[in-house]
């Protein structure tokens, strides 16, 4: 490659924020050559009009079998992202074989599925602003916005929507933190693999002897037009999609929305005026502090040029939706700026943050419908709501992959 690697960020700058060094990277070009953990070489695609068309280019895979170091035996089992390689769901499949998943998927995961989840959104959302309240009680006003919302809402509403029993929650969600981790050590990423599968087996064979109204039955029973079902591999990699993604990315989702209102009061201010509506929030939200920062992989199944820059085949390729969310290229001189008009604009560039193409996420309508009750229920709740440290306090959360903070105090104003 044209430039030597330069690695990425394993955390991000003080206060949980990629963009500076997205904006060091993107100086370099469109496409920079990265090392990965392990000292796996890659690239990383960040700019915006570039990382579109690369996310829908026809000799750019997603299985792993094009994955060169995987091929040749040099990556290890427990290699820390290793997870986001092997899982068989839709997320890991190409032509063919994505289209039968995703469309065993679809039919069990429809939209009326999911709108059929507005009420009980509701019902969740105004039980964890209990929770909130009497957390500021009992922590002299202050509480965690991650911890008591931000975290249960996305949670219960996947698992519910999956049919997962209560008690095994904080276990997926803690496991989901570790299959997806950065810094993981060989062992404890096996282990946490082996566990994870382990947990939702028994919750895929307590559905078989029990179906239910829940979506695990749903993708038990599914068949496509030829009578083809899920595999129990790919039954148990798709749970794991659903879960992982299904509550880590709203998490984030609504985290970064409510950093970004307390730091932005004129802008909670226009939308709490009308000027602006809360879905507005969100979609500004995703392009500019998108919660997922670098989202393996990619695969050229031979070598191509991407802007300009060689990229040989079987190198595992980043998608930068962080990076490119504040790209000015796309977004304009002011990308750096957080304004909720934007959507309204007729110029304005849809965001990447939930993907593109084919492999477009599948539960973004559910994202998106979580995420704007969510943040119109906590304002009207909590119209004060604050952040209770400055900014510069609060610690990123771990790894780059992940974009959004570890905590996030608050306090309710006066």
């Amino acid at each position: 490659m044209d430039l030597p690697p330069a690695p990425l960020p394993r955390t991000a700058p003080p206060g949980g924020c990629p963009h500076a060094e997205n904006a060091v990277l993107l100086s370099r070009g469109a496409v920079v050559p990265v090392v990965l953990p392990g000292g796996v070489e890659g690239a990383a695609v960040l700019a915006h009009e570039v990382l579109k068309d690369f996310l829908q280019r026809p000799e750019v895979a997603k299985d792993a079998r094009h994955f060169t170091e995987l091929r040749e035996g040099r990556i290890p089992p427990g290699w820390p992202l290793i997870t986001f390689v092997t899982v068989p769901s839709m997320l890991t499949a190409d032509g063919e074989d994505h289209r039968r998943l995703r469309g065993l998927v679809s039919r069990a995961f429809t939209p009326r599925r999911v709108e059929a989840l507005r009420p009980r959104i509701r019902e969740l959302t105004d039980l964890q602003l209990d929770c909130l309240a009497r957390a500021l009680a009992d922590g002299g006003g202050v509480a965690d916005l991650r911890e008591y919302f931000a975290l249960p809402l996305p949670m219960g509403v996947i698992s519910e929507l999956l049919g997962v029993e209560t008690e095994f929650r904080d276990r997926l969600h803690h496991l989901s933190d570790r299959v997806t981790a950065n810094e993981i050590e060989p062992a404890e990423a096996v282990a946490a693999n082996r566990e994870m599968i382990a947990v939702l087996t028994a919750i895929a064979a307590a559905r078989t002897e029990q179906p239910g109204d829940d979506l695990t039955s749903a993708l038990i029973a599914v068949r496509d037009e030829g009578g083809d079902r899920l595999s129990h591999e790919e039954l148990i990699g798709t749970m794991l999609l659903m879960i992982v993604a299904g509550h880590k990315t709203t998490l984030n989702l609504i985290t970064n929305a409510v950093r970004a209102l307390c730091a932005h009061r004129d802008q909670l201010d226009l939308v709490r005026a009308g000027g602006a509506g809360w879905a507005d929030v969100v979609e500004e939200t995703l392009r500019w502090d998108a919660p997922v920062s670098y989202f393996p992989f990619r695969y050229p199944v031979r070598d191509v040029t991407v802007a300009g820059t060689p990229i040989a085949a079987g190198t595992p390729v980043l998608a930068g939706y962080s990076a490119a969310g504040r790209d000015p290229a796309a977004h304009g001189p002011d990308a750096h700026l957080f304004d909720v008009t934007r959507p309204a604009r007729a110029d304005a560039v849809r965001h990447l943050s939930l993907g593109h193409g084919a492999h477009f996420c599948l539960g973004a309508p559910l994202a998106r419908l979580e995420a704007t009750m969510a943040l119109e229920a906590l304002f009207d709740r909590f119209p004060a709501l604050e952040l209770a440290v400055p900014e510069s306090r609060l610690t990123p959360y771990g790894g780059f992959t992940t974009n959004t903070v570890n905590t996030l105090p608050i306090r309710v104003g006066a």
